[in-house]
């Protein structure tokens, strides 16, 4: 079988959208268009602009109140423009128009993600918005082709030229927002995504004489999810690899610079709540790195699955075209030219049993740093950490001396969020009636909201991480009123050297009492033990009373 070309991330890049192309084509449904004149710059407003113009879904009634031109599609004199700009903006919202679309500002967004938090998660935009969806179904669309055009039995599609093949590859590399818009358009005719990526790919290649004449080729033998499953897989695997496993390992380096930075703090240690054995801070923060790392590793490990199997999962129509052609054999070396590992055993759909995988482990990962950003909340609330300050922050409306552990709040918050989805996605994804139910394609929309969700919250982690300052002193103190602790390494001894009942001795001496040093040295010089043994215990406090926990945080 002649070697697959499909086009690698490395020939392709995934490049981000240039950010002018969300400024002027940002766009979400609604019932009709209204735009209005106002004065540049809009930009310190969050709004997304055309043309120099701001376009938002608001009726002629909300805007009636508004100091501003209606245009509504039509020339309207305002005595600032000319006819040729005007009839240039008319053109523009002739194309924009896809059954009534509107820009987004960062105000009416409905999701905080596309609205307040935008900017913070504007790397998964182009990844793992509806433009990426797109753009990957057409890069499927076109490897698919050109796999079509290197299996000799298909005669009617020769292999192509090297400049059909540029001309092909170009499609996909050039690929714009423009384009993505286009095809709304026709699925606003079709009622259907994938059929409209057809449509326009016929539409592109009709101008290439080669290509032209396999246009039938373009998307042959093919279901949708043949598609969408592709599509899909190398949008995880491109969001993964380029944003939210560089993001936990960045997040992993700062929690480990923690432990380098603080292996020798002594610090108390607290079970239930209560004075337990000290530990060192740094020592506390190596824990959260070894957990987050391992859970990192079981992340990236998940295995992307795909199909290329035809409308049921049995290759029906393929067969009966070409009979002798191996498809289950074509169809595995195409998807794994894609680096997606291939799933024999499908239905019209890929079952989605890997996404759930992958949601699970993030989920986990996140549930870990949930347990840090609570830990480091209540750290600072012991005095612990301080938090840097920034001139002009307020944190309370009535209170001005709060400066509040707003990032780990935030990022918890946001972790419940993101886990919230990834639980109803990885539950629901499982799920599908007989060969196929169209439940799970408006689950799959939002892929996009748990690794935007968690991306936010590994952010504002890292920048609550970035505030701490330690404050030493407040950690002594409280060691130094834990004298207690103590009693726990004389009642070890005291069994060592065959003392009788050592636990109920040491539990009768400090259960409910003030222990100091005086006391506890008194408790020691009494016991029956070797003079040398005595001595160890006597140097004995809580500030060294840490065992391994500055090697354990060193070695992280």
């Amino acid at each position: 079988m002649a070697q697959s070309s499909a086009t690698s991330l490395q020939s392709w890049p995934c490049k981000p959208v240039p950010a002018s192309y969300w400024e002027r084509y940002s766009v979400v449904s609604c019932n009709k268009i209204s735009c209005f004149r106002i004065p540049r710059p809009v930009h310190s407003l969050g709004l997304k602009t055309i043309g120099g113009r701001c376009f938002l879904g608001m009726t002629n009634s909300m805007v009636s109140h508004a100091s501003v031109s209606m245009l509504n599609g039509e020339e309207t004199n305002t005595g600032d423009d000319s006819s040729t700009e005007s009839t240039h903006l008319n053109k523009e919202l002739r194309e924009f128009e896809l059954s009534g679309s509107a820009a987004i500002s960062s105000l009416t967004a409905l999701s905080p993600l596309d609205g307040r938090y935008a900017d913070k998660v504007k790397e998964l935009g182009p990844i793992l918005s509806e433009y990426g969806l797109i753009r990957y179904r057409v890069f499927v669309e076109v490897q698919w082709l050109l796999k079509l055009s290197q299996i000799p039995e298909i005669i009617e599609v020769p292999n192509f030229s090297k400049e059909a093949r540029s001309y092909l590859e170009d499609i996909v590399k050039k690929f714009s927002i423009e384009d993505a818009l286009e095809v709304k358009r026709v699925e606003s005719v079709t009622n259907h995504d994938v059929k409209a990526v057809e449509y326009i790919l016929k539409r592109k290649c009709q101008s290439h004489p080669e290509v032209a004449k396999v246009l039938e080729f373009i998307h042959f033998s093919c279901t949708s999810e043949d598609i969408n499953n592709l599509a899909h897989a190398l949008m995880l695997r491109e969001a993964l690899e380029l944003v939210i496993l560089p993001k936990m390992d960045q997040l992993i380096q700062a929690i480990r610079n923690l432990a380098h930075k603080y292996a020798h703090v002594p610090m108390l240690s607290r079970t239930h709540g209560q004075t337990a054995s000290p530990t060192t801070l740094g020592k506390e923060m190596a824990i959260f790195c070894s957990r987050l790392s391992e859970e990192r590793e079981k992340v990236a490990r998940v295995r992307l699955r795909g199909k290329m199997a035809g409308a049921v999962g049995n290759y029906n129509a393929h067969l009966v075209a070409y009979p002798d052609i191996n498809w289950q054999g074509v169809a595995e070396d195409f998807v794994t030219s894609l680096g997606i590992s291939f799933n024999q055993y499908t239905t019209q759909i890929e079952p989605h049993d890997y996404i759930a995988e992958l949601l699970d482990a993030i989920a986990r990962f996140n549930n870990i740093l949930i347990d840090f950003d609570r830990d480091i909340w209540g750290y600072i609330s012991l005095g612990y950490f301080r938090q840097q300050l920034k001139a002009g922050e307020v944190g309370s409306s009535t209170m001005p001396h709060k400066v509040n552990p707003i990032d780990f709040e935030n990022s918890e918050g946001n972790l419940g969020i993101a886990n919230a989805n990834s639980g109803h996605l990885s539950s629901k994804l499982q799920i599908s009636r007989w060969q196929r139910d169209l439940t799970d394609s408006t689950v799959l929309r939002n892929l996009g909201l748990p690794l935007g969700y968690s991306l936010l919250a590994y952010k504002s982690a890292l920048k609550g991480i970035g505030k701490l300052e330690i404050n030493e002193l407040r950690i002594s103190e409280d060691l130094e009123r834990a004298w207690e602790v103590i009693a726990e390494p004389i009642q070890t001894v005291m069994r060592k050297h065959g003392i009788p009942e050592p636990y109920e001795k040491l539990k009768e001496f400090t259960r409910g009492r003030a222990v100091t040093r005086e006391s506890i040295q008194e408790f020691v010089q009494g016991l029956e033990l070797p003079k040398e043994v005595k001595e160890r215990l006597l140097q004995l406090t809580p500030h060294s009373y840490t065992g391994a926990a500055e090697l354990l945080a060193k070695s992280i």
